[in-house]
């Protein structure tokens, strides 16, 4: 797995955007094994991933299936089919469309 800088954009977006999340660092601390740093770091991933664009996850997941040796065809399907399940799904978005995302 890769380790995000916090210096990522998407990081820097997030700490841009949002207010300080002391009380829901403190609870982590609280109820988990988590040091402070640690739970901070959670929250972070967690607030970036939930601030990412429907134009972001296509391209990341685009370049992960690509990575793991997926072709074009079964990536547009596969990104097609996990659209829906994002926690805000986004307008069904059709293959072509998922293409030009990835290409212009």
């Amino acid at each position: 797995m890769l380790r995000k800088s916090v210096r990522d954009p998407q990081y820097l977006r997030v700490l841009d955007r949002r207010p300080s999340h002391d009380d829901l660092i403190d609870h982590l601390v609280r109820s988990t094994a988590l040091r402070r740093g640690e739970a901070a770091r959670v929250v972070l991933d967690v607030l970036a991933y939930f601030d990412e664009t429907t134009e972001e996850f296509v391209r990341r997941r685009h370049r992960e299936l690509q990575a793991a040796g997926a072709v074009n065809a079964a990536i547009f399907e596969r990104i097609a089919a996990e659209l829906p399940h994002r926690a805000v799904a986004p307008a069904e978005l059709s293959l072509r469309q998922l293409r030009r995302i990835v290409y212009g």
